[in-house]
């Protein structure tokens, strides 16, 4: 395997994965055009008119490159994906890329991609294999995690608020429902005025009474320097987008990396 993650310039992120297929370009070409064969691997139902894709879900694309059997891409949305094939033999090189806006994203895309090229594999092999329709959530969380580390996706960097103060920003992409995160952390004893619980705090840190508390969404609270906010939003993958804001200082960076990593691995069964 071979994956890749490369932050261009306008903020967008691609991400590659090479794969070698034992069938020739010719019918893997088929397999990545074609509706009738894209619907044993790929995550969406596939109508192609003209240059228009239509998904089932989601907004529709256009095709922007249509060389056979080489070079396929196509747009889902402001996404855009490209597949690659060169011959290798009797073989194929399969070369995907990705390319989308949120880069905290990208262990969920790469997993579901890994799943997805599978499936095709085993559809050109003739194997009665398809993506299952309710993925296994403890094998979905561990192939998450390992594509975290696999691209070396930073949760954790220091940041600048629209009033000029510095802080320390977490991102990170969790595998389990929001309420389940919530529970673990102890947020059902979160009152507005008492001190939060002890998971949503990092070691050393000057804890204020908690000033916001809405179950499985924010808890916030002041600071010496400034304030604490942890937000649950919708994520990609089976489990919500954690963003921790710690504004005023930025002497705790390593420690909300390593609270909210391990929480990460907490949550991985």
């Amino acid at each position: 395997m071979n994956e890749t993650l490369t932050l261009h310039p306008d903020g967008r992120t691609t991400l590659q994965l090479q794969r070698r297929l034992p069938h020739p370009p010719q019918k893997v070409w088929r397999a990545i055009t074609t509706p009738e064969h894209l619907s044993a691997w790929f995550p969406a139902d596939v109508t192609i008119d003209g240059d228009r894709i239509t998904y089932g879900f989601g907004p529709d694309g256009r095709i922007t490159e249509n060389d056979p059997p080489r070079t396929f891409a196509h747009t889902w949305g402001d996404d855009e994906l490209r597949w690659h094939l060169q011959p290798d033999g009797e073989a194929t090189l399969l070369t995907f890329t990705h390319t989308f806006t949120d880069r905290h994203g990208a262990a969920s895309f790469a997993a579901g991609w890994h799943t997805c090229i599978k499936a095709m594999l085993a559809h050109l092999d003739d194997r009665p294999i398809r993506l299952p329709q309710t993925p296994d959530p403890a094998t979905s969380a561990h192939l998450h995690e390992d594509y975290i580390a696999i691209l070396g996706l930073p949760s954790t960097t220091l940041h600048t608020t629209a009033d000029g103060r510095a802080g320390v920003r977490v991102e990170r992409q969790l595998t389990r429902p929001a309420q389940d995160v919530w529970h673990l952390l102890g947020g059902a004893a979160a009152r507005t005025g008492s001190p939060p619980p002890e998971a949503f705090t990092v070691p050393g840190l000057k804890a204020g009474p908690v000033t916001r508390a809405e179950t499985a969404e924010l808890l916030a609270y002041d600071t010496p320097e400034g304030g604490v906010r942890w937000e649950f939003a919708e994520g990609t993958g089976q489990g919500p987008r954690l963003v921790v804001t710690h504004t005023g200082d930025t002497a705790f960076l390593d420690a909300w990396r390593v609270r909210v990593e391990d929480l990460a691995a907490s949550l991985v069964e």
